[in-house]
Order: C-alpha cells, then structure tokens, then sequence
C-alpha cells in the first residue's frame, strides 16, 4: 500500500480515542513478540532431549511410534539424507478429492492437523477489546498504519496484533529467513516438505501472545497441542518427520540481521552485504541472493 493510499483509508476509519488499556495491551504484546522474534533467531545449541520429546508427542498424535532421530548440523548436510520423503506436490494429491491409494506419509497427517489446529485457535479468540463497533468500515481493509496512530484511528486492537505481530513475525521469519535460506538449496532440486522449528515461531509467537494477554482461550487439546509447537520453536531448527526417521537440524551458530527500512513494527531482515549472514555449525554459509 503507498502512503496516499494510506492516508486516504485512515481518513475513512471512523476517528476513536486511543484507550489506555489498548495501549497497555499493544506494549505488552511487543514484548511477546520480541521474546518469540529472538527464539526465532537464536543461536543457541538445540536442546535436543527436548525437541526429541515433543517431536515424538507429533507422532503420538498421529498415531504413530517414537522414531529414530538423526540430528545433522545444517540444512544442506540434510539433503543426502532426505530420498523418500513427500515433496508439497505429493501432499498435494491428498487433499484431492480422489485421493492416491493407501495410507497418506505422516508429512501429510501432520501438515492436516495443524491446519485444523489454527482453525481452532482462531475460534478461541474473543474479548470486546479487540474488535470496532459493529459500524465501522463495513467491510473495507483495515489501513497500515504505526500502532499508536492505527489504534487512534479507530483500528480495532484486533488487527493491530495482527498486523505487528502476526505479520511482523512472519515477515522476520519467514520472507526474511527460512524462505530464502530454503531458495538456496533449489540447486539441489525439489525439498521434501519441512517443518522450521525456530522459525514457526512467527505463527506460535501470535496464538502464544492472544492467550497470555488473556484474548483466547483454547481447548485443553489443543492448548497442549500449540505447547508441543512452541516447546519446539524453543528447542531446534529445521526437521523433516519420515516415518521411521526424524531428521533435525541443529539452530544455526551465526544469524546477522538487520531491520527492514520504513517498518513500523520490529521487522528485521537477513544482514545485505559483506560475508553470509547465516553460517551454520558445519560451516555452511547460504549463498544468498542479495
């Protein structure tokens, strides 16, 4: 969105009083959100007992036994190591309607589980603080705006989480590392689907910041379910769930970043020039397109 149109919609936002307890509200979640932005970040060694232990309570979940796990020290030091496993295509297949014979891989029953777990976490979210009277926008997009002045505007608490930090996160995380970093490996050919360990964080860190704020309450199924997620968030980077193998990569041994220019919500970026930015602890360095 440029900054007429921006201006243009805040002045279509039906003008309110910034109320102390929103703000109170928006300065607490910067906190969560910082603390979720550092996990996501971290170069710390993984805590592998219990990334190990959650991981098996996924499989659990699915039916499953305790697998083997095979820790490695880099995404690329994974990929001979990978042959077999579903490709997004793959999994694709199964959400058709006719679906492939035989049992779908555990990526599969994974990747269905989680979306039905977002589901039922956004179905949990509610509380009068977040949303705007029933009269305002009548439907029109929300404007981008920096939280104090989106939260004066009118904008409702609701989509100012939203935006600094769901989105934020997700832009620090997701298009800012794991994204690029996965691009790298495209000259060894198609990835197995993959989960991000740290890097989940940036949707773990929002359902994470609604409950503790005291905006959501969950199911206890589900509730434990998320704390299996974000216990792994904490614990180690990169994993791909096989069937009998769980391949997990540790937390990489140097992440430099720098913020993202015009952002108004802590939004960072994979470091621009001088040496790689990421090197993991076998000495893997991304090559990066900067």
């Amino acid at each position: 969105m440029t900054a007429p149109v921006r201006h243009q919609a805040a002045r279509d936002v039906i003008p309110a009083t910034t109320s102390d307890s929103a703000v109170e509200h928006w300065h607490a979640a910067v906190e969560i959100r910082r603390e979720w932005l550092d996990q996501g970040l971290s170069t710390a060694p993984a805590d592998r007992a219990g990334a190990e232990d959650r991981l098996a309570a996924v499989y659990a979940r699915h039916s499953r036994p305790r697998p083997r796990f095979r820790w490695v020290e880099s995404p690329r030091q994974a990929l001979p190591l990978l042959a077999g496993l579903p490709t997004h295509d793959v999994l694709q297949r199964w959400v058709m309607s006719r679906r492939p014979p035989g049992t779908p891989p555990l990526a599969s029953d994974i990747a269905a589980g989680l979306s039905r777990l977002r589901g039922a976490l956004d179905d949990g979210v509610s509380h009068p603080d977040l949303d705007p009277p029933r009269s305002a926008r009548k439907g029109k997009p929300w404007p981008v705006l920096p939280p104090i002045e989106a939260l004066g505007a009118g904008v409702p608490l609701r989509e100012v989480l939203r935006q600094g930090v769901r989105d934020a996160l997700r832009t620090s995380l997701a298009d800012g590392f794991y994204l690029p970093v996965r691009g790298a490996l495209a000259t060894y050919g198609r990835l197995p689907v993959a989960w991000y360990g740290q890097q989940e964080a940036h949707w773990i860190g929002y359902y994470d910041m609604l409950r503790r704020l005291g905006f959501a309450r969950y199911g206890s199924t589900d509730a434990d379910h998320l704390d299996d997620w974000a216990v792994l968030a904490r614990s180690c980077g990169w994993w791909w769930p096989g069937e009998d193998v769980c391949l997990v990569v540790e937390r990489p041994a140097v992440v430099a970043t720098e913020p993202v220019a015009g952002s108004w919500h802590g939004q960072v970026r994979l470091r621009q020039g001088g040496a790689g930015p990421v090197e993991y602890r076998d000495g893997w360095r991304p090559p990066l397109n900067r």
